[in-house]
Order: structure tokens, then sequence, then C-alpha cells
């Protein structure tokens, strides 16, 4: 439904009311999408080009370097990502352009070309488009799964 009035079918961008059987309320969370099966990637792990804002663009005034740990906006979703700086670059300076390897948190749904802000402390600190969807690795892809059976089991 939409606006309290009964629809056969939704658009991407709509605001709808969905029910979903077999699901609780708690197993819903911002950011998750309802799509066709099979029709986006739920990863963590992905390539991206990003733009360090500068201090005068409201962004950081010093660098941050692998291991850095801000909040990735991705569409009305956000998780912590961790930030892997490439080989041979030891940091990244507000005014850089580079591309970097991001680690979610949560697996998102995402796909190549998504844009996304990176935020520290409810401030903007870059920008990004999505280049490369990773590999998630066994440990990764076992670790959501024992997730997913303790909420069902909540």
């Amino acid at each position: 439904e939409t606006f309290r009035k009964q629809m056969d079918s939704a658009e991407a961008g709509d605001n709808v009311g969905v029910l979903l059987r077999g699901v609780t309320k708690e197993q819903v969370k911002r950011g998750m999408c309802l799509i066709e099966p099979k029709t986006m990637e739920v990863r963590r792990s992905f390539t991206a080009e990003i733009y360090v804002l500068k201090a005068d663009e409201g962004g950081r005034s010093k660098p941050f370097f692998t291991g850095y740990r801000p909040q990735a906006f991705i569409r009305t979703a956000d998780c912590a990502v961790d930030v892997t700086l490439p080989d041979g670059v030891e940091m990244a300076m507000p005014g850089d352009n580079l591309e970097v390897d991001l680690k979610l948190l949560n697996p998102l749904p995402i796909v190549i070309g998504q844009r996304f802000a990176v935020r520290e402390g409810g401030r903007t600190v870059a920008a990004g488009v999505i280049t490369e969807l990773g590999e998630d690795s066994k440990e990764d892809i076992q670790e959501e799964e024992e997730r997913a059976a303790k909420s069902k089991a909540v």
C-alpha cells in the first residue's frame, strides 16, 4: 500500500508499506532492499574510487591510514567500514582521489557504479563510487550465516 491506498505494484523510489510473512520486525533493518532474487549482490567487501574532502569543503584536516573505520552511507543504510589503502600509499590526504578497498561491518546489497558517502562524527569526509565487488571470504559468509541464525532464534 502507499499512503493507505492498496496498490498492485510499485516502482523504484516509491514509498510503500509491505506485508512480509515469516519475517519479524527485528529482522528488517534500514537500508535493506526489497528486490527480485539475484538482481543485486549482497557483499561486505568492495573497491571504490573516493575523493577525500578538504577541510574547506567540510572534510578532514588530517590524513587517514589503512585501518581507518568511518561510516559508509549507501542509499539509506549506514554501516561501519574498514578502509585499506592501496599498496605503496601510506596515507590518504584531504584533496586526494584514490582507489581503496572497503569492508563493511555488515553485508549490504551493492552494485558497481553505486555512489556513497563516507562520514565521520556527523560530517561527510569523502565521496565515492563502487568500481568492483570483492569476494567475501568463507569466514565472512559463515559469520553472517551465524548472525542470521541467531536473529531467527530470538
